[in-house]
């Protein structure tokens, strides 16, 4: 789905509706390696080393391609712009495969 780059909108600040600039913004952070109970982080503790069973840390089976990813879509976040105050609104967007472009004009 192809978005246009500007669109007239309710402003909740300026309380009328006015033109806005769309942004496509990303859909949040990331996790990072040493995050509480990631296997790098436990890894780094010295855990899963030495003889015997390794438990949750051994060796595991290949998993599928098909198995890899749950999510076969992200979601696209929408930020509106007002031009005349300069506020900005985040609006979470949908799951679907084509949001991702702005259009030129």
């Amino acid at each position: 789905m192809k978005i246009p780059k500007t669109t007239k909108r309710f402003c909740p600040y300026c309380k009328k509706k006015t033109e806005q600039k769309i942004k496509l913004v990303g859909t949040g952070f990331q996790r990072g390696t040493l995050t509480r109970g990631s296997i790098a982080r436990a890894k780094s503790r010295g855990l899963g080393t030495g003889f015997g069973n390794k438990g949750k840390w051994g060796s595991k089976p290949p998993v599928s391609k098909f198995k890899r990813k749950s999510k076969t879509t992200k979601k696209t976040n929408i930020l509106y712009t007002c031009q005349e105050c300069g506020k900005s609104k985040y609006r979470t967007g949908n799951r679907n495969k084509r949001t991702g472009k702005v259009l030129q004009e």
